[in-house]
């Protein structure tokens, strides 16, 4: 992988690719923290993929709490 000039040896694994489009990180945590939200960034920027979705299963219901809208304004 490689990202400007930067090459990586180690890969990256994102969970769910829609239509080379939308990255979907999936997670069953009590809480979503930063963390997360950088991970998902950091997929996007290194894919140049625009939009990533962050969905928490670790709830009573799934609901805006529980995914949220990632968009990478490259």
């Amino acid at each position: 992988m490689s990202y400007y000039d930067l090459s990586f040896d180690i890969g990256f694994r994102l969970d769910i690719l829609v239509n080379d489009q939308v990255i979907i990180e999936v997670k069953s945590v009590e809480s979503l923290i930063d963390i997360h939200y950088k991970q998902l960034l950091t997929y996007l920027k290194l894919t140049g993929k625009k939009l990533g979705l962050l969905i928490n299963f670790n709830t009573t219901s799934l609901g805006k709490n529980s995914i949220i809208r990632i968009v990478n304004n490259l």
